[in-house]
């Protein structure tokens, strides 16, 4: 019945008390959910007792778990390693890991069977060989290059030498000396009768007679 319907002073108040009461009321088996399909009350309630003891399990591990771990980085603390000390440990080990696996292991044998083919094939060996002949001849041209030009220094040094030596060589040729003897002629000519022009400019006449006796008597 709804609320407002219900009257308190009614004659039915105590049927309706009496049938409340009279009902139980069972909160656990209210939210505990159905059983699965197949299995017994029994067999549920062992696999939950089961359930109950390994989730203590765990939780008594997960504390034990955070002791050693406290432990050990205080034993790491005391012996002065890093983090970074402990990364490059785990790091070598799963690379150590790695090596040893299997599908590491069939790799690089796979690629040592490619890396065989590929060096005993014709294509491979010829193209070594163009590389090997390209190389020589590379060393080759740098050669002649350095002895052209170290034959040219030699050759203009050489030039450079024999320019200065040649100096003194040619001024005591003969042609040099002849060459020299007629410009020493010349010059002599010139001076000489510029001397001789210059001394009879300046020499009074009859300087060089002497000077008439006076024989008049005082």
């Amino acid at each position: 019945l709804p609320a407002a319907d219900i009257n308190l002073n009614s004659p039915s108040k105590g049927l309706l008390s009496g049938t409340m009461t009279d009902v139980p009321v069972d909160g656990a088996a209210a939210a505990r959910p159905p059983a699965p399909d197949g299995l017994t009350a029994a067999e549920e309630e062992e696999l939950r007792s089961e359930l109950a003891k390994v989730e203590e399990e765990i939780g008594t591990l997960r504390q034990v778990l955070a002791a050693k771990e406290r432990h050990c980085g205080e034993l790491k603390r005391k012996l002065g390693l890093t983090p970074l000390d402990g990364l490059k440990q785990n790091l070598s080990k799963s690379w150590h890991d790695v090596q040893v696996s299997n599908a590491y292991v069939k790799t690089s044998e796979k690629l040592g069977e490619w890396n065989e083919k590929v060096t005993q094939s014709d294509f491979y060996k010829k193209t070594q060989e163009t590389l090997s002949q390209a190389g020589q001849k590379t060393s080759a041209a740098l050669s002649n290059v350095g002895s052209v030009i170290s034959r040219k220094l030699g050759d203009m040094s050489s030039y450079s030498i024999r320019h200065s030596i040649s100096m003194p060589a040619m001024r005591n040729s003969a042609t040099f000396k002849s060459f020299e003897d007629r410009v020493g002629t010349i010059k002599n000519r010139v001076v000489g009768s510029r001397e001789n022009s210059t001394d009879g400019l300046h020499s009074p006449p009859g300087a060089g007679e002497k000077p008439p006796q006076d024989n008049a008597p005082f």
